[in-house]
């Protein structure tokens, strides 16, 4: 049956033959070694047995529009082998068609065996993206010397709430978003690095004017962050940057639009900075400040349950209800 195209199987990078359906119809001996699958253990099953979840979806409906379209597709893919380790390969498929029948060659190149310097793989460029937003958030808030407990806590917390959140309402928000997220959470108060420190950490109330000082601090943070993305022009970084400047921007607004600095209302605010403004606030009430003493567990969530509807999305305090209920199973520190 395949006679017209094994010759695909001699070459020396991994090869996979599928039928319309994307289904196995044959492998050669490379694409054995670097999956860990035997010949005849996958033949007959679907490629998707392959899929991580951390291939981004555009790279899927990219590479279905033109396969449908009869042309060939390159790219990257992050697959499973056997084991369920990842698996970075570089992959051309190809329409073959013989005697009325349409085959698919996929054509596997395994990165990690590239010359260093040449690819980035997945799990190295998150350690890059994570270590870079720390360094710039610690940096811009050097006057506070616990302040990165504070950080480290709000990227814990946002990455359980986003996830059970997604998970609770159903909202199919991809992976890759929600670490983005987590990522870019950690810049959240960078622009608090322009306002006086006499305002910043006095004790008493704040007068009407030097609140609104402290109420430009989210626009002080989007032109930090425009800089920062001027220098850093690089697709590693740009994502990133770009929710970080949604969540400083935005993660002050309240819900009944009563927020700052653009008075934003409901879903208005970006989701991104509705999660961080929550845990932001949970963490600011059980943390001892200048100007309070720490809350306890029980009476932040309290405080949390009263501002449903009014501070926060109602659907979301009932998620971090859901994730927070028994503790928070973190170490709280002075901040």
């Amino acid at each position: 049956m395949l006679s017209g195209i094994s010759y695909f199987l001699l070459l020396g990078d991994a090869v996979v033959v599928t039928n319309e359906d994307h289904r196995v119809l044959d492998i050669n001996q490379k694409f054995e070694q670097e999956t860990g699958y035997l010949r005849d253990d996958i033949i007959g099953l679907p490629t998707r047995i392959l899929k991580s979840g951390y291939t981004p979806l555009k790279t899927y409906d990219c590479m279905k529009k033109l396969l449908a379209e009869g042309q060939s597709w390159s790219g990257v893919f992050i697959n499973l082998t056997k084991d369920q380790s990842l698996w970075h390969s570089y992959c051309t498929i190809s329409p073959i068609e013989i005697e009325n029948t349409k085959y698919y060659v996929g054509v596997f190149r395994n990165l990690e065996h590239i010359s260093e310097g040449i690819y980035v793989s997945e799990s190295r460029k998150l350690r890059i993206q994570t270590e870079i937003f720390r360094v710039l958030a610690i940096s811009c808030e050097i006057r506070d010397p616990s302040i990165e407990e504070h950080f480290v806590r709000v990227q814990q917390f946002t990455s359980r709430l986003i996830r059970v959140h997604n998970s609770k309402w159903n909202l199919q928000l991809t992976e890759e978003y929600m670490q983005h997220v987590t990522n870019a959470s950690i810049m959240h108060d960078i622009g608090k690095s322009g306002i006086p420190e006499g305002i910043l950490y006095k004790p008493g109330k704040l007068t009407y004017y030097e609140r609104i000082i402290i109420e430009t601090h989210p626009l002080i943070g989007v032109d930090i962050l425009n800089k920062i993305s001027h220098e850093l022009d690089d697709d590693l970084f740009q994502q990133e940057l770009q929710i970080s400047k949604t969540i400083v921007e935005f993660h002050h607004e309240n819900w009944d639009g009563t927020g700052y600095p653009h008075r934003l209302k409901a879903n208005e605010i970006p989701l991104e900075a509705q999660v961080v403004s929550l845990v932001d606030v949970y963490d600011a009430l059980i943390s001892r400040r200048a100007y309070k003493e720490a809350w306890t567990h029980e009476d932040a969530l309290a405080y949390l349950q009263t501002q449903k509807g009014t501070k926060f999305n109602e659907e979301l305090v009932e998620s971090f209800m859901e994730e927070f209920l028994v503790k928070a199973d973190v170490d709280i520190g002075v901040v």
